[in-house]
């Protein structure tokens, strides 16, 4: 009598537990995400409300409404011209600072000579210099150059705090390149410029394009420099007209048409940041590896 064959026992496969750990960084994500997302929300919903519901507590309004973003453009606010000052301004600051940056930081992170290391710590000393604490020397000079009601009044300060910022955060990129890369160039016939040019910016773009959406994003907020040296309307950018903007009498504050306003400057940097998240995330994550 043949013994019949046990049959073959299911294998059970562990159930997956999440542990507290990872519970509480979901959690903490969350509030995280609706902490910084709270406010804009808030903003987006105040500027839909006509001027007799601005201060209900209702999470969507009662009757929604356009006539905020109407009168942001109204003929007296210059909103547009100031949009595009801060376009021409932000893109002008970027494309500067990048340029420079890019070099100056290369030459950091390959050279080696006596106090590199203290003049990166004074480089970045720079960005952290008081803005306020130079605005009367900066507006006297540029009153004897004749630049009061100019872009390069805005500009120039500008490079001054967003240079110090690129020239660190890609000396710090360049530097965890290996130098292999450029004598494997040179090895195949590329003379130092083309090994940069066709081999180095072409990896360390996610770097560079961290530092230009940083760079924008700075130049694009900026407020002090610009109400201190810009008094024409027309010249403004978006971010001084904002705070001057007036309601139909000196007691009336237009909240409406103030949150509608800072909804149109805050979807140009959204857009931006959403067409180059693969970039910025490739660039954070980049950086923080060591080769």
């Amino acid at each position: 009598m043949s013994a019949s064959a046990s049959p073959t026992p299911a294998i059970e496969r562990p159930s997956k537990k999440h542990s507290w750990g990872e519970i509480a960084s979901t959690f903490g994500i969350i509030l995280i995400v609706i902490y910084c997302l709270a406010p804009f929300y808030w903003m987006l919903v105040s500027s839909l409300r006509p001027d007799t519901e601005i201060f209900d507590n209702s999470w969507w309004p009662t009757h929604p409404s356009l006539e905020n973003y109407k009168s942001v453009f109204s003929s007296g606010n210059y909103f547009g011209q100031g949009l595009l000052n801060s376009l021409i301004v932000s893109v002008v600051v970027t494309i500067v600072a990048l340029a420079v940056a890019t070099f100056a930081s290369y030459a950091l992170a390959r050279l080696d000579f006596r106090g590199k290391g203290m003049l990166l710590i004074v480089v970045l000393a720079t960005s952290m210099f008081p803005l306020v604490a130079i605005m009367v020397p900066l507006l006297k000079n540029f009153t004897d150059w004749g630049w009061i009601n100019t872009y390069q009044a805005m500009i120039v300060p500008d490079l001054s705090f967003s240079l110090p910022l690129a020239v660190w955060n890609l000396t710090s990129f360049f530097r965890q390149m290996p130098q292999e890369l450029e004598q494997s160039a040179m090895v195949d016939g590329c003379t130092p410029g083309q090994a940069f040019r066709k081999v180095i910016l072409p990896i360390a773009a996610p770097g560079i394009f961290t530092t230009a959406i940083i760079i924008f994003i700075g130049a694009w907020n900026e407020f002090l420099v610009a109400v201190t040296m810009i008094n024409r309307p027309t010249m403004q950018p978006a971010t001084v007209l904002l705070s001057k903007f007036t309601g139909d009498s000196q007691f009336n504050t237009p909240f409406g048409s103030q949150m509608a306003a800072g909804v149109i400057m805050t979807i140009p940097l959204i857009i931006m940041v959403l067409l180059f998240q693969r970039r910025i995330v490739a660039g954070l994550a980049a950086g923080g590896l060591k080769q």
